[in-house]
Formats: structure tokens, C-alpha cells, sequence
């Protein structure tokens, strides 16, 4: 029983309505963290306690007891705290403010590279003055190349390689990390 203040006539805690519908929405969150891939996973900011149940409920395929280990799942999930919760909300929604941070960020390393391609060391001495940690000889070279791709008629190789390195530089990312983001490359590169 929730209860009512007696002075002001509210209830104490939320109804059992209120309980139910909260507890499908992390169900549901369930369900799409299971259908992300690993790499997608491992960008997301998941608590590592959930880590392991969520790599358990994608080893089950019986529908019973995979609909059984994900409901295991939202109730270890609603025992996270609120604010992880909605951390990995934001950072799943494609309209959240994650997305837009991860959008405008991409945008700018484009516009720097397009500024690189066009004015040459002029561009490059302001990138440095913006990022000092940015290796000046690494990107004059990818610059180069680049528009030697271009002239040829080459694949974007370079292109690419530049767009890695400038958001190493500009995201502080190691470009390591970037190798497999080729997909982020921007669609000027035909």
C-alpha cells in the first residue's frame, strides 16, 4: 500500500501503473542492447554488471528461456542507477544528445579536412595552433596523397587515413580506435 499525505493529499510512491510501465521501458532497453552487436556494445556506456548478462541473454536462443534471461536482465538493469540508465538511453537514441555531440563532432573533423584539401598549410598552421598535438608532418603527407588520389582518380585511401588521423587529433581518439570507422568517412569521397 502506497499510501497519501495527509496535508496535501499525494500519494507517497508511485502507482503499481507507474511501476509496470517503468519496468517495460527497461525491458525494452533490454531487448535493444541484446540486438546490438559487441562493437556496438562496447561503445555504449553499459555498467560492467551488465556486461555478462547481456552476453548470456544473446547466448540463448530457446524463446522461453531467452525471454526468461531477459527479463533476468531488466531486473538486474533496474537495480543500476537511474542516471546509468538514462546515460545509455541518450547515448542509444539517435535524436539524443549524444548522437548530435557524436554528429557535430564528425562534421568538424570533415570541415577541417575539406579546409586541409583546400588551403594547403594555411588550414594547417591553424589546425595546429587549435590542436598542438597534431603531427603536422603526418598531415601535410595524408594531404598530399590525398590530392594525388584525387588527380589519379585513385580509391580514397588517403582520404580516409586523413579523416582518422584529424579526429585522433581533434577528438583526442587513438587512431587506432578509428580503423574500422571507415563507414564515417564522408560521401565527398567518390
Amino acid at each position: 500500500m502506497r499510501g497519501r499525505d495527509e496535508d496535501t493529499g499525494e500519494f507517497f510512491s508511485p502507482s503499481r501503473s507507474q511501476n509496470r510501465r517503468e519496468a517495460l521501458e527497461v525491458l525494452a532497453l533490454a531487448e535493444k542492447l541484446v540486438a546490438l552487436t559487441e562493437a556496438q556494445l562496447a561503445k555504449l556506456p553499459v555498467p560492467e554488471a551488465l556486461l555478462p548478462h547481456i552476453r548470456e541473454t544473446k547466448r540463448i536462443t530457446a524463446h522461453v528461456a531467452h525471454k526468461r534471461q531477459l527479463a533476468f536482465l531488466a531486473k538486474q538493469m533496474r537495480r543500476e542507477d537511474e542516471d546509468a540508465l538514462e546515460t545509455l538511453r541518450d547515448a542509444m537514441d539517435e535524436n539524443g544528445e549524444a548522437a548530435r555531440r557524436e554528429v557535430a563532432a564528425m562534421h568538424r573533423v570533415e570541415q577541417w579536412r575539406e579546409r586541409l584539401l583546400e588551403d594547403g598549410d594555411a588550414a594547417l598552421a591553424g589546425l595546429l595552433d587549435e590542436y598542438p598535438q597534431a603531427d603536422r608532418q603526418r598531415l601535410r603527407q595524408l594531404v598530399r596523397n590525398t590530392l594525388e588520389e584525387r588527380k589519379r582518380n585513385k580509391p580514397p585511401h588517403s582520404f580516409r587515413e586523413l579523416y582518422r588521423e584529424l579526429r585522433a587529433a581533434i577528438l583526442g581518439q587513438g587512431a587506432g580506435d578509428e580503423a574500422d570507422h571507415d563507414d564515417e568517412t564522408s560521401p565527398e569521397q567518390e
